[in-house]
């Protein structure tokens, strides 16, 4: 180890490596609750690519596990260190390097937050649309590394589908180009993909080739209040029946509408059993759009429909949205005594047409493991985050919980779904991507693994 330190140390600088007990501790986790975390031996923080060449050279060398860590705001375990690994924070790795209005592409270092990349572009009239929840504090390489989702996917698609090229640092320290900045291009294997979702286990990000859209017209906004989120399931069934193509479609379940409205008080239907919003931002056509989308909801059985009346009223259905997971958190705590309350954050996708019935699903497995569960998610798209709350302090009370994650994952694979639709694998999802992808589905991730890997320090746990 005092090899490998001073070896980091030469390459970097005595301040970029970093071996203080505390900060250690505070790079051992993403935010995934109950998934397991070892003590790094290092934390280093490059801000090039050839230093991060030089860190992934220094640790195959003295054949130590390698973690690339961003903002560490994953669901998943996948950030999370083993004990004695090299942890290769890229928050340094912050520089847009270009913006490029004619092209509408940009040219990223994995550690620029989504946020101040919305914001730079948004000065050519540009957009990056990929918004996950944690769009203000996650950062690109994470983003990409996860595949991270976000609201807008109903209608923008993911993050893979806005990635045109990569750099990345292979486990033995070559780097590695992949694909484009062209609006085409089909030359070869499709690599850049292989590695959108990869989670750091093929190689370490170190510029992002990012495609721009032109920025969207203001949106307007719509809630409709459902009895039951069997009924909110069906709306959404019916607006995609319908042709209807809403730039978000959000579910808050009564759960989460009380949680958020005792976290920030906002004036939320705590009495319904779940909340749709819905937003359309097709310019000239938006108001006509959120007419027809009042028009399904109430058709649908919503005991209310109302639109935003203004931009302000709009950003703050929004802002209350963005609030869940911080309102769990806190509804967790205040849940079990002593502030012993956690969450397991299930993330699973189905498609449009069984939502109702995953939703029936989850109340179901909440009564049977008499644990509390609260449903929030992409209802456009198919994919909930049902949160199970446990009590970290009652080994028992947290079984029931996991008892309750894998009956909500079988469901959600029994209804033609998947074990994750945006969180990604990491820790969480080992077994059911096994179960999801099949015996043939793991040989051929492992071979791809070992090709470019074939010592497995990268991440080592991760995914497979």
């Amino acid at each position: 180890m005092p090899d490998l330190l001073d070896d980091l140390r030469a390459a970097l600088g005595e301040s970029a490596v970093l071996t203080d007990p505390d900060l250690l501790r505070g790079h051992q986790r993403d935010e995934a609750d109950l998934c397991a975390a070892g003590m790094p031996a290092v934390v280093v923080r490059p801000r090039t690519t050839a230093e991060v060449v030089a860190v992934v050279r220094a640790a195959a060398a003295h054949g130590a596990p390698l973690v690339p860590q961003g903002a560490r705001t994953g669901l998943a375990g996948a950030a999370n260190a083993v004990d004695g690994a090299v942890v290769l924070s890229t928050v340094l790795m912050d520089e847009i390097r270009e913006v490029d209005p004619v092209n509408r592409i940009a040219v990223v270092q994995p550690g620029v937050v989504n946020a101040t990349l919305a914001a730079a572009v948004a000065k050519h009239g540009l957009r990056y649309p990929p918004d996950p929840g944690s769009w203000e504090s996650s950062t690109i390489g994470g983003n990409v590394s996860t595949n991270a989702g976000g609201m807008c996917c109903v209608k923008y698609g993911v993050t893979t589908e806005y990635v045109l090229g990569l750099e990345v640092v292979l486990a033995d320290g070559e780097i590695l180009r992949t694909g484009r900045r062209t609006a085409k291009g089909v030359a070869g294997y499709d690599l850049t993909r292989l590695f959108v979702g990869s989670e750091g286990t093929l190689g370490v990000i170190t510029e992002v080739t990012v495609s721009l859209r032109p920025a969207a017209e203001e949106s307007l906004t719509l809630v409709a209040v459902f009895p039951s989120t069997t009924a909110a399931g069906r709306a959404v069934a019916e607006i995609s029946a319908q042709g209807l193509t809403p730039s978000l479609l959000e579910l808050l379940d009564r759960t989460h509408l009380g949680a958020i409205e005792a976290y920030r008080p906002m004036g939320l239907r705590t009495d319904a059993e779940a909340l749709l919003l819905a937003a359309a931002d097709t310019g000239p056509r938006a108001a006509a759009d959120l007419a027809r989308l009042a028009e399904v909801c109430t058709a649908s059985g919503a005991d209310e429909v109302f639109a935003a009346t203004d931009a302000a009223e709009a950003a703050a259905l929004l802002q209350a949205r963005r609030l869940a997971h911080p309102a769990m958190e806190r509804f967790a705590a205040q849940t079990y005594p002593d502030g012993n309350g956690g969450l397991v954050i299930d993330d699973v996708a189905v498609p449009r047409d069984a939502l109702a019935a995953l939703l029936d699903g989850v109340a179901r497995i909440s009564a049977e493991h008499d644990v509390p569960i609260g449903v929030v998610g992409h209802a456009g798209d198919g994919n909930m985050h049902p949160n199970i709350v446990v009590d970290r302090a009652d080994p028992e009370n947290v079984q029931r919980g996991r008892r309750a994650f894998d009956a909500i994952m079988e469901l959600g694979l029994s209804l033609g779904g998947t074990c994750t639709g945006e969180h990604g694998v990491g820790l969480l999802k080992r077994d059911w991507l096994a179960r999801e992808i099949g015996p043939v589905g793991v040989r051929v991730h492992q071979a791809i693994k070992d090709a470019l890997d074939p010592t497995g320090l990268l991440n080592p746990g991760k995914v497979l």
